[in-house]
């Protein structure tokens, strides 16, 4: 595999209008594929957390639960590689419900129930990954990571559904929350829907907010625009 060419600052500084083309891709293509992105970044967080889970639970029932989830997940990476994602889905929903059905309450089977959710909503049945994510955000209600991370995907689902309120009403969730992480997420998607719902004056707020508190997001450039448009 070949190696990315660094770019150093003395390149940079020699080739501005180069570098600035391709901030400009990155922040394009991370804006076009946000909703894509969000969720595979959930079963990324999900998945670590579940490896580092591992070193923890040592009874019989929850190994045996991770040890179907490991099993589960690799069969449905395999198949999106080769199936369309409806395909992928419907081959693995069996595989998944049996971890969550047979293991409620343990670690396994509610982390099984959060990736079958991103397999649904990867497959476009929004009503499947909403009702699954609804149990997921009672399974970590005392978690303000998780429950962020579980609250995006939600919104994600009802903005696919184009039910916009319902999404607002997520993405206000974490935006007025304690936890820092995905709020300024938040923040861009609540500018992006207030817009298609020609609710200017709250879309112009939030990206306000974005260039006040949120300097660090990728959406910063975009929201100054559209605070200075």
């Amino acid at each position: 595999m070949a190696k990315k060419k660094r770019i150093t600052r003395k390149q940079l500084l020699k080739q501005p209008d180069e570098f600035m083309t391709f901030s400009g891709k990155l922040i394009s293509y991370f804006t076009e594929n946000k909703k894509s992105i969000a969720i595979v970044l959930c079963a990324v967080f999900i998945f670590i957390f579940a490896v580092s889970a591992l070193n923890y639970f040592s009874k019989k029932q929850e190994v045996k639960a991770f040890d179907l989830l490991y099993n589960s997940m690799a069969k449905y990476e395999t198949l999106k590689d080769k199936e369309k994602p409806e395909t992928a889905c419907q081959e693995v929903e069996n595989d998944f419900k049996s971890i969550f059905d047979k293991y409620p309450r343990k670690m396994g089977g509610k982390l099984a129930r959060i990736f079958f959710a991103n397999a649904c909503y990867q497959a476009k049945k929004y009503d499947n990954a909403i009702e699954l994510y609804s149990i997921s955000l009672k399974d970590f209600a005392g978690d303000p990571l998780f429950k962020n991370l579980v609250l995006n995907s939600i919104a994600y689902s009802y903005e696919g559904k184009k039910d916009y309120k319902k999404a607002v009403k997520n993405f206000q969730m974490i935006s007025t929350g304690d936890e820092p992480v995905m709020k300024g997420d938040a923040f861009f998607n609540l500018g992006m829907l207030y817009e298609k719902l020609g609710e200017t004056d709250k879309s112009i707020e939030a990206y306000k907010k974005i260039v006040s508190d949120y300097k660090d997001t990728v959406y910063v450039e975009i929201a100054k625009k559209k605070v200075s448009g």
